[in-house]
């Protein structure tokens, strides 16, 4: 038996944190926005200035496996007999083949993001499973083989979801976050709740990161404040990967956000970088910062690996074969300017890093470029899906009208 998943519309900003309350004309701080004051003020500053996000399979993977859990939990079993089995992994993948088609649609109109990965369908549908693996757990059911969950089975864990994809905002409307899953636990005789966030990257080894723990804090002091009546709350990291579960314990925090929230405050200079191998390394505004490449200038961060990011000038291009020979450019003073340089190297362009050059070169423009993730092979380069190829474009003040 396949059960018709009805999945919900996709939403404007799926998976990402709002981060302005528009009717109170506030700018809020969400775990992820308050990550990356932590990690560096100024990738913060232009995360909020409108600049074009950067799409990821793995952020669309992950998306599509959150709510397709949701829908399952959702899912009216009315009418159905309890005893029907062999009907969850076909409802599951069907959940998971609409939001996984609803994320490559908005993952194609993005404009900076690399190739769509069909191939990762299996992963994702292994994620999801694990992520039901879990709930069924929580649900006293431990069953691992899914087609032998009952219709009957899967009642007893809708009874224990209290809420599904629901918004948190503190009392005062500073600080804001988006759980995954409520639930009721009545492990010990009493019961308690279980604020739950689904991780579908890499499960810890053995603490949670800072960063994680911190998000689950931050849900479980902003639910017990708006519900003053609840019982014991926990908050807890489900890693569908290997349907591990961890717990995320410390003192209250509401206080700790607030005080970053006063340093997040919207300015029109940006704020002081702290560039770092941490924060640097996979920054996503890297064309728009030139800190980080004065840092890499100075030697206070390292070329990279494998995959390098360059900032250079195009001498030459053929493009029909995608060879290319840059020129890199090193920085003068901390405001992004640039002068010429004896140290060019070939690269070789094939996919959408093909495209985007030709598209560069047919617009007349001339510029200095930001080169993400070239891989070294030798002396040579190579770029293309998993590239990206910017106008090297600082920006040394606000354009956001509004916090985005």
């Amino acid at each position: 038996m396949v059960l018709t998943v009805a999945t919900h519309p996709p939403r404007s900003g799926e998976g990402l944190e709002m981060e302005f309350d528009e009717r109170n004309n506030l700018h809020q701080l969400s775990p992820s926005s308050w990550n990356r004051f932590e990690e560096c003020p100024r990738k913060y500053w232009l995360s909020r200035q409108g600049l074009p996000r950067k799409a990821s399979m793995p952020a669309s993977m992950g998306t599509a496996i959150h709510n397709s859990l949701e829908d399952l939990c959702n899912v009216d079993l009315s009418g159905i007999g309890s005893e029907e089995e062999n009907w969850l992994p076909s409802s599951a993948r069907e959940a998971l083949e609409k939001n996984w088609e609803i994320e490559k649609k908005l993952f194609l109109n993005t404009q900076r993001r690399p190739r769509w990965k069909s191939e990762l369908f299996p992963k994702a549908l292994d994620g999801l499973f694990g992520s039901l693996r879990v709930l069924l757990r929580k649900a006293r059911l431990d069953e691992t083989d899914l087609s032998k969950v009952s219709i009957g089975h899967w009642k007893k864990v809708q009874e224990i979801v209290i809420e599904t994809e629901s918004t948190l905002v503190s009392e005062c409307g500073r600080l804001m976050g988006r759980l995954d899953l409520l639930i009721s636990n009545l492990e010990g005789g009493s019961e308690s709740w279980i604020v739950a966030d689904l991780k579908t990257g890499k499960p810890p080894r053995g603490e949670l990161n800072e960063n994680v723990r911190r998000q689950l804090l931050l849900y479980r002091d902003i639910l017990k404040q708006n519900r003053p009546d609840h019982p014991t709350v926990h908050a807890e990291g489900w890693y569908s990967a290997n349907q591990s579960v961890h717990r995320a314990k410390g003192p209250p925090i509401l206080e700790e956000a607030l005080e970053a929230w006063e340093g997040m405050m919207p300015t029109k200079e940006p704020l002081e970088p702290t560039p770092s191998e941490t924060s640097c390394s996979f920054c996503e505004w890297k064309a728009w910062c030139p800190s980080w490449w004065n840092a890499r200038m100075d030697g206070n961060l390292t070329p990279g690996g494998m995959f390098r990011d360059e900032v250079t000038l195009l001498i030459r291009f053929d493009e029909e074969s995608g060879a290319a020979l840059f020129e890199r450019a090193p920085p003068i003073g901390n405001s992004g300017d640039l002068t010429k340089s004896d140290h060019r190297f070939g690269a070789i362009l094939k996919d959408r890093a093909l495209e985007k050059m030709r598209k560069m070169k047919s617009s007349g423009f001339e510029g200095h470029l930001f080169l993400g993730s070239a891989r070294v092979d030798g002396k040579v380069m190579h770029l293309g899906d998993w590239s990206e190829i910017l106008p090297w474009s600082p920006l040394l003040s606000s354009v956001a009208h509004q916090i985005q």
